[in-house]
């Protein structure tokens, strides 16, 4: 028998389960499960993915400095305190495997991404879930769950899978409350969404315990390309690069998003057109019986009275080629993740979870 065994922490790791992309033996598939910009990339980024094939045998840049830059006059930001990584999921890693080890705790929501828990185990942490308010993160409950042993809390702001978000004042007010050798790391992967929100920027620039995480996959459309950013004090984005592989981002991936974050006209277009559709579907399922969290993301949470209708919803809109995510996972049984795709898949949704309230089975 093999005495070769892994850290301690790694076999506590549920696989991370993506949204499924296909339903066997259904046609015509609309994919809700991952909330993708429906709208893909915009024509400037596909063409500097184009231009990008004729370097491919050249090594990337292993400062992405002209993404940072480009990120830093978009965004109003310093590029020095930028660090680039393989997604927002790279950074998030980042920060677990700087500051978080055996003995140490990392405080995450009970409905908060999935990926806090795993990065947290990864490095032999101890993941510490704390309870929302009505699926809204609760300031008072992550400050009383607090310890000595605090190294990282994560606030994901929208929330995902919920939706909700928190303003600046309770952001500010537990940054504040946090013990003197806690990061509070500002998860913004859907801020793009909300229109004149900062994603928690101003908090980072005002304090030196604030993270602030963001990503091209949501708004930008880029999710394939894996291209996410961190912006933080300097000095946590030095400890991040020295974390961070040189190549970790491909010479594709750099020029693409620099090119996506630069088109702002197209990021204004995806953002009104999913603020309009938001709406449309969430006021739809609500005549069909079927109730949402006010929703500031891609996303809806669709409610039902139970697990098993839940499931069984899903498994009809299945049946009508709609793939949407069950979110039992993350301790939200009874409710479905609807990803706001084009008009077209908005109305499919709606008139399908309408057939199913109304007895199809």
């Amino acid at each position: 028998m093999t005495k070769i065994t892994p850290q301690p922490g790694i076999m506590d790791i549920a696989l991370y389960q993506g949204g499924a992309g296909h339903v066997e033996g259904v046609a015509n598939v609309v994919k809700l499960s991952s909330n993708e910009n429906p709208f893909g990339p915009s024509e400037v980024a596909k063409e500097a993915f184009r231009k990008a094939a004729y370097e491919l045998h050249r090594y990337p840049s292993t400062d992405h400095a002209p993404l940072r830059t480009a990120i830093a006059e978009i965004h109003g930001l310093d590029p020095a305190r930028i660090v680039c990584g393989v997604g927002s999921d790279e950074i998030i890693a980042f920060l677990c495997q700087g500051y978080a080890g055996p003995g140490d705790e990392v405080i995450h929501t009970e409905h908060g991404f999935a990926m806090y828990r795993i990065s947290t185990l990864a490095n032999g942490a101890t993941p510490v879930e704390v309870p929302e308010r009505e699926r809204v993160t609760n300031v008072d409950a992550i400050l009383a769950a607090c310890t000595e042993a605090t190294r990282l809390v994560f606030v994901a702001n929208p929330n995902n899978p919920t939706g909700t978000m928190i303003g600046e004042a309770e952001l500010r007010r537990l940054a504040q409350g946090l013990p003197e050798r806690a990061l509070l790391v500002i998860d913004g992967a859907y801020a793009e969404y909300v229109e004149g929100y900062d994603g928690g920027a101003a908090l980072v620039e005002s304090r030196d315990n604030v993270v602030m995480t963001r990503t091209f996959s949501k708004l930008h459309g880029l999710g394939g390309l894996r291209v996410g950013w961190g912006y933080g004090p300097s000095h946590v984005v030095d400890v991040l690069n020295r974390l961070r592989g040189p190549f970790n981002l491909s010479h594709a991936a750099l020029v693409t998003a620099e090119a996506a974050i630069r088109d702002t006209a197209w990021a204004t277009k995806c953002r009104e057109d999913n603020t309009r559709l938001r709406a449309w579907l969430a006021e739809a399922l609500a005549e069909h019986g079927v109730p949402s969290d006010t929703s500031t993301a891609n996303f809806i949470l669709a409610r039902f009275g139970s697990r098993d209708e839940a499931e069984a919803c899903d498994a009809w809109l299945q049946s009508q080629g709609l793939i949407v995510r069950r979110v039992a996972g993350y301790n939200l049984p009874n409710c479905l993740r609807i990803t706001v795709g084009d008009e077209a898949a908005c109305r499919r949704v709606a008139h399908a979870v309408g057939q199913f309230k109304g007895g199809a089975r």
